[in-house]
């Protein structure tokens, strides 16, 4: 399972011309799953994600996570973190999990986000999306598990 978190200062997905997920401050999540993911992946992977700290503190210096800054989470699914361009230059995504499999791993993550007391924002799972956002910093890291 892969997440990969972008500090923004908003973020917002687009589908058919309909604004499915919007946020301010936080983080736009890029959610990838593969075919061995686990619930417990994806505990591990949440409390990295609402933990990490990369939000400055009055110094200046990253050291609050999401809760301390009052942060939004934009929670996108993204097979695309699974491409494998090893052999030639079209990718294939034989990694990624099939859809019943990870769309059932993201609403799980989803649902749990919420649970924390986190306002969570999502895509469409499996649609052609338009992302916008404004990366922070640029702040962007990947978390794997």
């Amino acid at each position: 399972m892969r997440f990969l978190v972008q500090r923004v200062t908003e973020a917002s997905v687009t589908v058919d011309n309909n604004v499915t997920g919007k946020i301010g401050k936080g983080y736009l999540v890029l959610i990838g799953i593969t075919h061995n993911d686990t619930k417990d992946n994806a505990d591990y992977l949440i409390n990295k994600l609402l933990n990490l700290r990369v939000f400055c503190d009055e110094n200046d210096k990253m050291n609050l996570n999401i809760n301390q800054v009052k942060g939004e989470l934009l929670l996108v699914s993204q097979f695309t973190l699974y491409a494998n361009t090893s052999h030639g230059n079209r990718p294939d995504f034989l990694e990624a999990a099939k859809p019943a499999y990870a769309e059932e791993l993201y609403e799980y993550i989803i649902q749990k986000c919420k649970d924390k007391g986190i306002k969570v924002q999502t895509g469409l799972f499996g649609a052609d999306m338009k992302v916008h956002l404004l990366n922070d910093g640029p702040v962007t890291i990947m978390l794997e598990k």
